[in-house]
Order: C-alpha cells, then sequence, then structure tokens
C-alpha cells in the first residue's frame, strides 16, 4: 500500500499543516484561511498510479495519473474583477474560510477499469506537471477576468453554457486567435470511443465554430463539422493507445460576434488495455 501524505505551504516553503499514512484514504482538516503563495502537496511513494484527490470540499474528487511523487496545487487568488468573487471561476465558497476538507487514496482496480471521460481533471492548473490529465493552449483571452477563459476549465466537468460569466460559465477563450489551438495530455496510454465539444452558447453575444481538426500522438487527424448549438458535438472517433489530443484549425462561423469560445472537452472510452 502507498505511503500518501498532504501538506499546506506557505509561499516560503513552511510547512503550514501536515497529514500522512498508509491507510485506504489519508485526510486532512486544514483549519487556517489560505493566504496568496500557498500551496497544497500531494505526495506518494508510488508512482506512476492512479489515484483520487480532493482538494476542496466544494470541488469534485480528482481522478488523476501521477507520474511523479508530488502533485503541487497552488490556492487560486483571482485579480480584482467587477464582480468581486475571489475565485471566479470555481464554485463559490471554494477554498474560503477556515475549514477545508483535503484527501487523496489510491484509485481501485474497478475505478481504473472503467468508462470514464478521460479527460476531466476538475484540479488541473495552467503549470501542472506530473499529474493527469492537462490541458494547455495557445491563446487565452485576457481581461479582468482572464480566469473564466482559461484553458483549464475545459476539463473541469462543467458543461453549462448559456452564458458567459461567471462560474460555472467558464470556459476557453481563444483572445479572437484565428491560430488558437489546445492540447489535452492524458499522461498515459488511452482507448478513445467518443470526443464531445461543448462550444460556448451564449447567443448573440457568442459566435461559433463551424468546422475543427483533431489530431492525435498516433500521427492520424480527423475533420470535424459543427453548428450552432446549445448540445454538445457528439463524435464517434475510435483510438487506441493515443496519450494526447490537439484541436486546431478552428473555422468561425460567418457571424457579427467575435467571440466563440469552447466550454468543456470530454474524451469517453478506457485507460489502454493493450
Amino acid at each position: 500500500m502507498a505511503k500518501l501524505s498532504i501538506s499546506v505551504l506557505g509561499d516560503s516553503g513552511d510547512v503550514k499543516c501536515h497529514a500522512q499514512g498508509e491507510e485506504d484514504i489519508v485526510w486532512m482538516v486544514y483549519q487556517e484561511e489560505y493566504e496568496p503563495g500557498d500551496q497544497i502537496l500531494f505526495s506518494t511513494d508510488e508512482f506512476p498510479a492512479f489515484y483520487v484527490i480532493r482538494a476542496d470540499s466544494c470541488l469534485d474528487e480528482a481522478y488523476v495519473y501521477m507520474t511523479q511523487a508530488q502533485a503541487v496545487y497552488t490556492i487560486p487568488f483571482d485579480q480584482e474583477n467587477p464582480f468581486k468573487l475571489p475565485r471566479i471561476s470555481y464554485p463559490y465558497g471554494s477554498f474560503i474560510g477556515k475549514q477545508h476538507y483535503l484527501t487523496i487514496r489510491q484509485a481501485g482496480s474497478e475505478e481504473n477499469e472503467n468508462y470514464r471521460n478521460l479527460a476531466k481533471n476538475v484540479m488541473d492548473q495552467k503549470d501542472s506537471t506530473g499529474c493527469y490529465p492537462h490541458v494547455h493552449a495557445n491563446a487565452e483571452t485576457k481581461d479582468p477576468v482572464a480566469a473564466l477563459f482559461a484553458a483549464r476549465n475545459v476539463i473541469d466537468g462543467v458543461v453549462a453554457n448559456t452564458c458567459h460569466y461567471p462560474w460555472p460559465f467558464q470556459s476557453w477563450g481563444i483572445d479572437q486567435r484565428a491560430d488558437a489551438e489546445i492540447t489535452v495530455e492524458f499522461g498515459r496510454p488511452v482507448d478513445m470511443e467518443e470526443l464531445r465539444l461543448t462550444t460556448r452558447a451564449d447567443f448573440p453575444h457568442d459566435s461559433w465554430w463551424t468546422e475543427a481538426t483533431v489530431s492525435f500522438s498516433d500521427g492520424g487527424s480527423e475533420t470535424l463539422q459543427m453548428e450552432k448549438s446549445v448540445q454538445p458535438h457528439r463524435f464517434s472517433i475510435r483510438r487506441n493507445g493515443i496519450t494526447w489530443l490537439k484541436l486546431s484549425q478552428l473555422i468561425q462561423a460567418d457571424d457579427p460576434s467575435p467571440y466563440p469560445a469552447l466550454t468543456q472537452i470530454e474524451v469517453f472510452g478506457y485507460n489502454s488495455r493493450r
């Protein structure tokens, strides 16, 4: 059984709280307010392996593949925004107050064999390393509420798409870039059966894409046709043993709005069974 631990570190690296054990689950109740620069360290002595982590009581558990001994989660402190919300792209109450419930456990074999959304990771962050799935993009909309349009939003599991602010309507904004592209890294081989793309649909504020290209780590690619829709675009695509996919060549509709955006990427299938 893996030796697991959770630590809350301050900006200078000081340990504010620590819990460890070899039980089925290690938990911590951190009874202080978070401060800018605070980080949570989820650690294990067995990797690469699958783990289930709760970074905050307001967030879903994250099913992740750790390829190194530690997953570092930086407490989000959004910039000032006109909505006066401290963390505009997270559920209200996240990381607030003096009672924070954190957990880590090793995933069970049945979880590792389940059909699931292989892209979902509610604790993904822009600079995450060694904790997958992970998403990154070459463009993100920058404005006073930039966190609402970060790439990480497309794999947080939230599919609400009929508005563009605040949570739960976060999305990936492309900063009006014609060459915008976004990549999901799985960190291990996966067998894909279906791709779902939920585009933001706050019409008439939003535009949409009529076409996109999805490319894969195996060198293949497919052209996807899309339309103006509130519903997810579903594509039956089978790819075995891929480690990443990229969405690019986004063709915008002939529409007055300059704001197409992506709410969610979902990749359904299995951890590779080869």
